[in-house]
């Protein structure tokens, strides 16, 4: 099963910059997830984007950002866990090293799910 796991409250415009400390324990944390198979992806969303529309066989592309994308642009994951008991032990990890804040985990289904859902 894969999450897709953010903050919805981190705002990077006003989030302090993280210490050489946190950056080495969070090193450790993402390598750690990494050799057991669990961190898939990490990234962060850029503020700008584009709308793809085909309308009557016409296509316009239009600028954004479309919606507030200010949760995903601080960051975010796609872990693998068994289940999502896993997932959450994952995140609470994540979360005793940045401190104080929110996670949402989210199941995400593709094309392995599609007889399952």
């Amino acid at each position: 099963m894969q999450f897709l796991v953010y903050d919805p409250k981190f705002d990077p415009e006003t989030a302090a910059p993280p210490t050489p400390e946190l950056m080495a324990e969070m090193g450790e944390f993402i390598g750690e997830a990494i050799q057991a198979g669990v961190l898939v992806a990490t990234g962060a969303l850029q503020p700008q984007g584009k709308r793809l529309r085909l309308s009557e066989g016409k296509f316009t592309v239009t600028d954004g950002p479309f919606i507030e994308l200010k949760e995903l642009m601080g960051g975010w994951a796609v872990i693998q866990a068994d289940s999502l008991e896993e997932a959450i032990e994952w995140c609470k990890r994540f979360r005793q090293i940045v401190g104080d804040g929110e996670s949402e985990i989210v199941q995400i289904f593709g094309p392995q799910d599609a007889g399952s859902m």
